[in-house]
């Protein structure tokens, strides 16, 4: 195998060149053989794979995976460098590989890992960026890549909990939508000729599905285009609008039986947020505008930097939280006991333990749930779609 790369001398000159070498870790380690300091590296044929990181992401399991091995190697008392670039090899994404491999340059380089982890935020959050400075702060790295790694995991149990309980409903609502189309597409125009021929007055439903079946035929183009448009369009106007966001955000709080869900699981994330924030060694300030910004739903953000913010003047965060709906009282409660006893990061932990345990409780039961609604719900759809078609026809045939 064949890599171009980029590396310093010993007189902090820059030389490109190809490097052949049966991997990347044994290239890496002929140019350091020759006093060479590699500052990028790609396998020749495959530069592409990192020069179009715009389409390409890191999946959230693959950071998990990546955290947690990375701890466990740093435990191990494995050098930084060493064991991002053991990492690197074993990754099997060629995108996160690049990532991996650059930022152990970068800090080869004199950088520190903080910094090298800043090159690349759309992959390693403010929160993860923030812990890891923290960490290098307090020279307590090994500890705050333990705790990041459980908090990571503990965030993508939650979400894949939820994620599998919407599965089977969305996809079952997915079949059926593109069932519905072909019946109105290519079932009901051949009986629509039929029963208009008969001269027989059709009944609403019927003309109802008759209407759709005309639109879908002749205008289900401009539909369907309509619809990539908003799919793509409407995040990105999402994003520009903050009144917009703020509002479907305190729809979600408010939805029936799935604003509850909502509630707890942003109090959860609020509060493991800051309790791995404040024992990563974080003042409590930027440990509450990390978490605003992380939080995910800008009614919290809002609760989160208001309370920031009367700490900053002395007030107690309980004060605050004590005012909003979507707080419970339980949990500004235990905070003022957290405050009051200076166990504030163990309260949290608490909560947010608390809350997790009930989202995952109300999506187990939820999950049961789903599957006889979305059958009662499915068998209803199909049977008024059939009885509007079916009915004038038995009719037809009984006037004949």
């Amino acid at each position: 195998m064949k890599f171009n790369y980029t590396a310093r001398t010993k007189d902090n000159e820059l030389q490109a060149g190809i490097v052949e070498a049966s991997d990347r870790k044994e290239a890496v380690d002929t140019l350091q053989g020759h006093g060479l300091l590699v500052v990028s590296m790609e396998e020749e044929g495959r530069g592409l794979s990192f020069q179009i990181g715009f389409f390409s992401r890191v999946k959230n399991r693959d950071l998990v995976s990546f955290s947690r091995q990375l701890a466990t190697l740093f435990g191990a008392k494995v050098s930084l460098v060493s064991s991002l670039e053991l990492l690197a090899s074993q990754t099997e994404e060629a995108y996160f590989q690049e990532i991996i491999f650059d930022v152990a340059s970068t800090i080869e380089a004199g950088d520190s890992f903080s910094s090298a982890l800043a090159n690349y935020p759309k992959v390693f959050s403010n929160f993860y960026i923030n812990m890891i400075k923290a960490g290098e702060v307090s020279g307590n790295l090994e500890n705050t890549l333990e705790f990041l790694a459980t908090y990571l995991e503990k965030q993508y149990n939650l979400v894949s909990k939820i994620k599998g309980a919407l599965t089977y409903p969305a996809f079952i609502l997915f079949g059926f939508i593109i069932v519905g189309i072909l019946v109105l597409t290519v079932v009901i125009p051949n009986l629509t000729e039929v029963l208009t021929q008969s001269g027989q007055e059709l009944p609403l439903p019927t003309r109802m599905i008759i209407g759709v079946s005309d639109f879908l035929i002749h205008w289900g183009w401009a539909l369907l285009i309509l619809l990539v448009a908003l799919v793509f369009a409407f995040p990105v106007w999402l994003r520009k609008s903050l009144a917009t966001r703020y509002f479907i955000d305190g729809l979600k709080l408010k939805l029936p039986i799935f604003g509850k869900i909502y509630r707890k699981f942003y109090l959860a994330r609020m509060a493991d947020n800051l309790a791995t924030l404040i024992a990563g060694g974080l003042s409590i300030l930027q440990a509450f505008q990390i978490t605003a910004d992380v939080v995910g739903n800008l009614v919290f953000k809002e609760i989160i930097l208001e309370a920031k913010e009367q700490i900053r003047v002395g007030n107690p965060i309980s004060a605050v939280f004590g005012k909003y709906e979507v707080i419970p009282p339980l949990v500004y409660q235990m905070i003022s006991t957290g405050e009051k006893t200076g166990s504030l990061d163990y309260i949290l932990k608490k909560i947010s333990d608390f809350y997790t345990r009930e989202v995952e409780l109300v999506i187990a039961s939820l999950a049961q749930l789903i599957e006889p609604l979305m059958i009662f719900i499915l068998g209803a759809g199909v049977a008024i779609l059939f009885a509007s078609v079916l009915l004038p026809v038995y009719n037809i045939a009984g006037g004949a």
